[in-house]
């Protein structure tokens, strides 16, 4: 199932929900958290994203972001989710997706 399209009000912010694939975990270890975050900001470096709040739960993200392009999001959660789920593949010996393809969004 695809996911539904973002509404996108440039400058508003956008609450975004990042699930593990089928509610698994997606961080084990403390450094799990440190990395997803260290990757987070090295993300928001190249779109002119800004981030208003964050929640790392063991199973799932919550992430408040704005911009003011839709397309900024987009590179933001791709250069983030391909670095991060590479991580986690290599450093667990795991293969396939770490996050659920229908996440919900507010």
């Amino acid at each position: 199932m695809p996911r539904r399209p973002r509404i996108h009000l440039p400058g508003q912010p956008l609450h975004i929900v990042l699930r593990g694939h089928n509610r698994e975990p997606c961080f084990f270890a403390e450094e799990n958290y440190h990395n997803f975050l260290h990757w987070l900001g090295e993300s928001m470096k190249v779109p002119k994203v800004a981030l208003h709040g964050y929640v790392l739960m063991t199973n799932h993200v919550h992430l408040l972001i704005a911009s003011r392009r839709p397309e900024d999001v987009a590179g933001l959660m791709i250069s983030l989710g391909r670095r991060y789920v590479q991580y986690i593949n290599k450093t667990y010996r795991r293969t396939g997706t770490l996050w659920d393809a229908a996440t919900n969004r507010r």
